[in-house]
């Protein structure tokens, strides 16, 4: 017998985990083993069932699916990633691209070729999206003068404390979600405040909210 293609999936909305497990149970090749609300539990839960394949949202409080992106492959992981997301933001796609996500699909488009998806990247290919991938054929056009990107600047772990900051946690809460000392979140926070040039909460909100890191819906 074959083994199953081994899933987590992780969204912080019920309903779309329960219809992503629902269409999965459909196939015979493909095994849900586990779901997360959040970042932080999709890369703890990743490293206890160690899956094939993690069905990755963006947008979840604490860590989103960028920094956990970033947090799992920096810990060695061997899950490939599939963004299951609702935006197709440019800058969304280049920096999952850059972190080494294995695909990028649109949850409105998604549906039943979630599976095929899932096989794909198993196997070892790159699934995008078609609108997604127009987005990463302009995104290959010249690059942006050395120095620009500010946000490049930043280590991973600056990357993801930033996110959280800018949603409004304590250095106390930064510190729980990233399992660091507060002492060490606090430095990493001095340190993204000095490479992007801001100066309080505010500036790093909007440098934030400009770049795409966070969001605030309708």
């Amino acid at each position: 017998m074959v083994a199953k293609i081994r899933v987590l999936i992780a969204d912080d909305h019920a309903i779309l985990r329960e219809g992503v497990r629902a269409l999965l149970h459909l196939t015979e090749d493909i095994e849900v083993v586990g779901e997360a609300v959040d970042g932080k539990q999709a890369v703890e839960m990743a490293r206890q069932l160690d899956p094939d394949v993690i069905l990755m949202d963006i947008a979840m409080p604490g860590l989103g699916g960028l920094e956990a992106t970033i947090a799992l492959k920096g810990g060695g992981s061997r899950a490939r990633v599939l963004i299951l997301s609702q935006y197709e933001d440019r800058e969304y796609v280049r920096r999952l691209l850059k972190a080494g996500v294995s695909g990028y699909l649109l949850k409105k488009s998604a549906g039943a070729e979630l599976a095929n998806s899932i096989r794909a990247v198993h196997r070892g290919g790159l699934v995008l999206d078609p609108e997604v991938a127009r987005t990463a054929m302009e995104e290959a056009g010249p690059a942006a003068p050395a120095g620009a990107d500010t946000y490049e600047s930043l280590t991973d772990r600056e990357k993801q404390v930033l996110k959280l900051v800018a949603e409004g946690l304590s250095n106390k809460e930064v510190a729980d979600v990233l399992g660091i000392s507060v002492k060490t979140a606090m430095s990493h926070r001095e340190k993204v405040m000095e490479k992007l040039d801001v100066h309080n909460r505010t500036e790093l909100v909007r440098f934030a909210l400009r770049r795409g890191v966070i969001r605030i819906d309708p």
